[in-house]
């Protein structure tokens, strides 16, 4: 059994669709356990009360934030101090979990692949093993559509775009969503597969 915890910050709704279609994409896979954590609802950073046992526990953490001039968002950034003060840096607790990222901003660009850098940097902090989007870029040629699977040509991690003047029950579009669900099975199949390996040991 494989334990997958989605840690995420949304402030207007986006965020917690994106992490909400990765969350299907992780549920569709067998013998794992989802684990969906809103750092702004579920978490009281400022008082240090974080389920840290589900975190601790998890075979897999893939990090969500919005993309905010061009960096990751306040409330992520706190999670990620948090951490480190707690002493899960010094002492490796999350050393060869497995780690994703996603981001969601207005634009298509953004600048967002900066905060996915942010969570990446983080992750390799952690001694985390990194898990990349497996889709090739859709979108990039003359027979391409708006409807492709990873239309925003990510790699590193999953990048989704949400128009800011659309309510978050229509933004990010749907090719996003189903990318997102893409990206939540792939790192739950390894997510499980590792379980496995590590049961086995």
């Amino acid at each position: 059994m494989a334990d997958v915890a989605i840690v995420y910050q949304s402030k207007f709704g986006h965020t917690k669709a994106v992490a909400e279609a990765v969350g299907r994409g992780v549920d569709r896979v067998e013998e794992t356990t989802l684990h969906l954590m809103d750092v702004e609802h579920d978490m009281d950073i400022a008082n240090g009360v974080i389920d840290w046992e589900t975190l601790d526990n998890a075979t897999a953490i893939i990090f969500g934030s919005a993309t905010y001039m061009g960096r990751v968002s306040s409330g992520l950034k706190r999670f990620f101090e948090a951490v480190f003060f707690q002493g899960r840096w010094t002492e490796q607790v999350w050393k060869d979990k497995l780690a994703g990222g996603f981001t969601d901003s207005g634009s298509r660009s953004g600048d967002k692949v900066n905060t996915m850098f942010d969570i990446v940097t983080f992750a390799g902090q952690m001694a985390m093993l990194w898990v990349p989007v497996g889709d090739p870029p859709g979108n990039n040629w003359s027979g391409g559509h708006e409807v492709d699977i990873n239309r925003l040509g990510s790699s590193v991690g999953l990048l989704t775009q949400s128009n800011g003047d659309e309510d978050h029950a229509l933004a990010p579009p749907d090719a996003d969503r189903r990318t997102a669900e893409r990206y939540g099975e792939r790192v739950a199949r390894l997510a499980r597969h590792f379980a496995w390996e590590q049961r086995h040991e």
